[in-house]
C-alpha cells in the first residue's frame, strides 16, 4: 500500500509538473512506515533503531523493530528486521518504542513487550554480536515489569548503566556491568511541576511528563528529552546535575506539529554535529498510527539550552559523501518511489517490487573525474528491464543505460554492466527503472568504476 501511494504521489508531481529534484530527505525512510527512533553511533556510522508500524493500522499494531545505518545522515542502508516479537518466546504483542546501546563487544537491544503471562507491558532485552544483528533473547524472561513502557539507557562516564522507562510515571535501575541485571531497587522519580513542566486541565497528570524518555550527557549536563502532554505530544525536555535528578524543565524542543499524536525523541552527536530524531505523519497514507522517522540538525544554544526544532521536509544536509566505486547495497537510499526491499537469498536485502517509473535517489555521490562503467546485479523472474542512471532527477542528464536480463527467478542472480559517461564531480544520482508492466527485476548491489 505504500509504495502504491508514493507511485501515486509521483505521478500527480509529474502531472502538475513539479520537478523530482525537489523531493526532499525527510522522512528518511520510504519504503515502510517506521517510528520510534533509537539512534546510535558506533565505528563511523549512525546506526538507527525503529519500530515498524504496519500499512493500514489503526492502532500501534507493531509486530517487529528494524535496522537502517548511515555514514553520511541522508543515505540510509536497510538492513531489515533483525529482532521480532518471536525473538521473545513469552511475548504476545506490541513490538513497541526500545533502544539499543554497545557494551562488552556486544549490542543490548531493550524493548517494551507484552508479557504473555502477565497480559502486562514488560521490558525484554535483545543481544547480538553486530549492530544489525540477529538479536536474541538475551535472558528467555523480562529484565523489569510494571506494565510501563519505552525503556532508555544511558551509560555514564564512570561507567554505570541506567535504564530508564515509564507511562505515566518514570523510572530507573542501575544496571549491572553485564547490561542484563540490575542491582537495587526500581525506583520511582518524582515528576514534580518544577521538574518537568506544568500541564492542564489533567489532575492525575499535573507534568507535561508523558512518555518515550532520552537520556543523555553533554558537558557534565545531564538531559531528559521526552514526550510530552499526549495527546497530540509535543516533545520537551528537562535538565539535572546527575543522572537521577534533580530534574529542571527546561522547555519545549519540538512544538506539536507532523500529523501524529504522538512523538518520540532520540539525540546523538556525530562528525561534529548534533541530530534530533523524531517521527511524524508525513509519508501518504501517514497519521497517528502509520508514522515515519525523520531527523534534523541543531546546534546547542551557547548556554547548553537545546533550540526549538521544526519538522522540515529537507532534512539534515549531508555529512560526508558517498564513494561509487566500492560495492553499495541497492538498498542504501536517500529517496525512493515504488520500490521496497526484502531479504536477498545472498544475504541482507535487495530492492524489489519494482514497477515501470520507480526510482532510487542516492546522494552526494562523489564521481570525481568520472565514471566509465556501471555494474550491478540483478535477478528477474519476468523479462526484466533497464536501469537508467540519471543525474540531478529522475529526468535528468542519462549517464548510462544498463538492461536487467530474465534469469528465471527473482533470487537467480546475474551481474550486469554497461558504459558510463558525464559523471563527474558530485552529483545526486538517481537510478530509475523502465521496462513493461508488472515487476520488472531485484536490485542487489551497483559499483561504478
Amino acid at each position: 500500500m505504500l509504495r502504491r501511494l508514493l507511485g501515486v504521489v509521483a505521478l500527480i508531481c509529474a502531472g502538475i509538473a513539479v520537478p523530482a529534484a525537489a523531493h526532499a530527505d525527510n522522512p528518511i525512510v520510504q519504503t515502510v512506515y517506521t517510528a520510534d527512533p533509537a539512534p546510535l553511533v558506533h565505528n563511523g556510522r549512525v546506526y538507527l533503531y525503529t519500530g515498524h508500524d504496519e500499512d493500514n493500522s489503526t492502532y500501534f499494531t507493531m509486530k517487529e523493530w528494524r535496522v537502517y545505518s548511515s555514514a553520511d545522515m541522508v543515505n540510509w542502508t536497510d538492513h531489515g528486521s533483525p529482532m521480532s516479537l518471536t525473538t521473545f518466546s513469552w511475548a504476545s504483542a506490541n513490538a513497541w518504542a526500545g533502544q539499543v546501546v554497545a557494551r562488552n563487544g556486544k549490542f543490548y537491544w531493550y524493548v517494551p513487550v507484552t508479557n504473555r503471562a502477565t497480559g502486562r507491558m514488560a521490558i525484554g532485552v535483545g543481544v547480538a554480536t553486530s549492530p544489525t544483528g540477529p538479536f536474541t533473547d538475551a535472558i528467555g524472561r523480562p529484565l523489569a515489569e510494571n506494565g510501563e513502557i519505552d525503556p532508555t539507557v544511558f551509560i555514564d562516564d564512570d561507567g554505570q548503566a541506567y535504564l530508564y522507562w515509564g507511562n505515566p510515571n518514570l523510572w530507573y535501575v542501575r544496571l549491572n556491568p553485564d547490561m542484563i541485571s540490575y542491582t537495587g531497587a526500581v525506583t520511582r522519580i518524582p515528576l514534580t511541576t518544577s521538574g518537568f513542566g506544568t500541564r492542564t486541565g489533567n489532575t492525575a497528570r499535573p507534568t507535561l511528563y508523558e512518555e518515550g524518555p532520552w537520556v543523555h550527557k553533554r558537558n557534565g549536563l545531564y538531559y531528559n528529552v521526552f514526550a510530552a502532554k499526549c495527546c497530540s505530544e509535543f516533545i520537551g525536555y528537562s535538565t539535572a546535575p546527575g543522572p537521577t535528578g534533580p530534574w529542571t524543565y527546561r522547555g519545549t524542543v519540538m512544538p506539536t506539529q507532523g500529523s501524529s499524536f504522538t512523538n518520540h525523541a532520540g539525540v546523538i552527536d556525530f562528525k561534529g554535529s548534533s541530530y534530533f530524531f523524531y517521527h511524524n505523519g508525513a509519508l501518504p497514507g501517514g497519521g497517528g498510527y502509520t508514522r515515519s522517522v525523520a531527523v534534523e540538525r541543531f546546534s546547542y544554544n551557547a548556554d547548553g539550552t537545546i533550540p526549538t526544532i521544526t519538522m522540515t521536509t529537507g532534512g539534515a544536509p549531508q555529512n560526508g559523501t558517498l564513494d561509487p566505486y566500492v560495492r553499495q547495497e541497492a538498498e542504501t537510499i536517500a529517496w525512493s518511489t515504488g520500490v521496497e526491499t526484502e531479504r536477498a537469498s545472498d544475504g541482507g536485502m535487495n530492492v524489489g517490487y519494482v514497477d515501470n517509473g520507480d526510482y532510487i535517489k542516492v546522494k552526494g555521490v562523489a564521481f570525481g573525474s568520472g565514471a566509465t562503467s556501471f555494474t550491478a546485479r540483478v535477478a528477474s523472474a519476468t523479462a526484466g528491464g533497464r536501469i537508467e542512471l540519471r543525474l540531478g532527477s529522475p529526468t535528468g542528464t542519462l549517464a548510462g543505460t544498463c538492461t536487467a536480463p530474465a534469469t528465471g527467478g527473482w533470487q537467480t542472480w546475474t551481474t550486469v554492466s554497461c558504459p558510463v559517461s558525464g559523471a563527474t564531480g558530485s552529483r545526486d544520482l538517481y537510478l530509475r527503472f523502465t521496462g513493461g508492466s508488472g515487476y520488472l527485476f531485484n536490485v542487489d548491489w551497483w559499483r561504478f568504476a
